[in-house]
């Protein structure tokens, strides 16, 4: 793929990373920044359109590993402008812009949506999966999205709906703490009263977390059509959302800890959802998949 050189700070699409990195979602020309090998590669491996490539000089070698379309363009830049142009506070020699994904409630909430057999991707299991969906409501820290991104996608949930004042999830660091999972999981983000209404419509009961009186996550059945409701960090769930919900689910904790992370409950009860749905559908064990 041909690089072109760029010196110059001015040069119109640095300007573009530099405002997309700053300000996450949707650029003027509807892109988003990346930064950093292995989340171009994974953009690449996901089929996103990419705008453009950027590249620090000297590190062209990292250009063969990424498995980029020949036609994507490559801007190969000094380091220290591309430095002072990224987020992090260790900038790596490469970034991009990319198109995010436009996804829609067909894409959450297929009439149907069959899952490959685990250890045989071939074939297919002979039920429906029920849908699983993660609200978000108010999740403020980034890195708590981009983890529960990341743990929604391992667990097998369908789709993740952002309600207002949760963090935009194409912020660079919820993009690095989901390890790709943004890319390939749709994320949706709504008002409270429309993502009620799709999921009234839809069938699928609405189960809030709090720490008070809840039934413990065990005790829930999370195999039927099911959202989990992620509240914020130091709040919870808001009230009048919660009062809306079908149940509430606890996760109870034995240590002298009073509640958990908002990731770490997150993950903790979509591990829970794909452990009672694999035990309903005669499935295998979970097993270790963390690296």
């Amino acid at each position: 793929m041909p690089i072109r050189i760029v010196q110059s700070k001015q040069n119109a699409r640095l300007k573009e990373l530099r405002r997309a990195l700053a300000h996450p979602g949707r650029s003027e020309q509807g892109l988003a920044g990346i930064e950093g090998p292995h989340l171009v590669s994974e953009a690449a491996r996901a089929g996103l359109q990419i705008g453009c490539v950027f590249v620090a000089q000297g590190s062209e070698r990292l250009l063969e590993m990424l498995g980029l379309p020949d036609e994507v363009e490559v801007l190969a830049i000094p380091r220290d402008q591309l430095d002072s142009t990224l987020a992090t506070e260790t900038p790596q020699a490469i970034a991009a812009l990319v198109e995010p994904p436009d996804w829609t409630w067909a894409q959450v909430l297929p009439p149907q949506r069959l899952r490959p057999v685990a250890g045989d991707p071939g074939e297919r299991a002979d039920k429906a999966w029920s849908a699983l969906v993660v609200v978000l409501a108010g999740i403020q820290d980034p890195g708590n999205l981009g983890t529960i991104l990341r743990s929604a996608e391992a667990f097998g949930a369908d789709g993740v709906v952002s309600l207002p004042g949760t963090v935009n999830a194409w912020n660079p660091k919820a993009v690095r703490a989901s390890a790709g999972s943004v890319f390939r999981l749709p994320v949706l983000e709504m008002n409270e009263a429309d993502a009620i209404s799709q999921l009234r419509q839809a069938g699928i009961r609405i189960i809030a977390t709090t720490v008070q009186s809840a039934e413990p996550a065990d005790l829930v059945d999370l195999v039927g059509p099911v959202a989990l409701v992620i509240g914020n960090e130091g709040n919870g769930v808001p009230s009048d959302l919660a009062m809306k919900a079908d149940g509430a689910i606890t996760i109870p904790c034995p240590g002298p800890v009073e509640s958990l992370n908002a990731a770490v409950a997150a993950s903790v009860l979509l591990y829970e959802a794909a452990r009672q749905r694999l035990a309903k559908n005669g499935g295998p064990e979970l097993r270790g998949g963390s690296r």
